[in-house]
């Protein structure tokens, strides 16, 4: 991270974007330090699998960079990165028919986990997986993402109502789908 950029503004930063090469390349460094994590786990998550969600993450950048390159305001640089992440992946999704392996849902582990916590693992995977893609996007955009209501409304471009029916039934649904097995567990 460039320690000349690191007290600057997002919107500086992108309006900084469409100048020469020695003054875009640390721009758009900075903005990639700050947002790529949090944009390769919205594409990891929506995807499920680590090369689908690669290659969403770098169009994602790469249709970032350009549209600096347009007279655009900016306002808001993490909306709009997840903004292109959600449209690249939804275009994914219709495009390809998905396959998840557990390995590439989730984050590497750092320890050794029993077999029970693997075997829970898989069935979250199961659950996400087995909901409706409108609830599974609300659901991760809350529960991973940490996004208000408003701005899951807003991103989608549906109402708040809609964005709290849809997070409300992913919740039930992932809950009806462990159930049996969390009732095996408390026995």
């Amino acid at each position: 991270m460039n320690s000349s950029n690191a007290h600057v503004s997002d919107i500086e930063l992108y309006a900084a974007l469409k100048n020469g090469k020695s003054v875009s390349e640390p721009a758009f460094a900075e903005l990639y330090a700050r947002y790529s994590p949090r944009i390769f786990a919205y594409c990891r998550r929506i995807l499920g699998n680590r090369e689908s969600a690669q290659d969403a993450f770098q169009e994602t950048f790469i249709r970032f960079f350009n549209s600096a390159q347009q007279n655009r305001e900016m306002t808001n640089v993490p909306a709009y990165l997840l903004r292109i992440a959600r449209n690249i992946c939804l275009n994914m999704q219709r495009n390809n028919h998905r396959t998840t392996n557990l390995e590439d849902y989730h984050l590497p582990f750092t320890e050794e986990y029993s077999h029970e916590k693997k075997e829970l693992l898989s069935l979250v995977t199961t659950a996400l997986e087995l909901l409706p893609e409108d609830y599974r996007e609300s659901f991760v955009l809350r529960e991973y993402d940490g996004l208000s209501y408003q701005e899951i409304a807003d991103l989608t471009q549906t109402s708040l109502a809609t964005v709290k029916i849809r997070i409300f039934r992913a919740k039930q649904k992932i809950r009806e789908i462990l159930a049996p097995y969390l009732s095996d567990l408390s026995q």
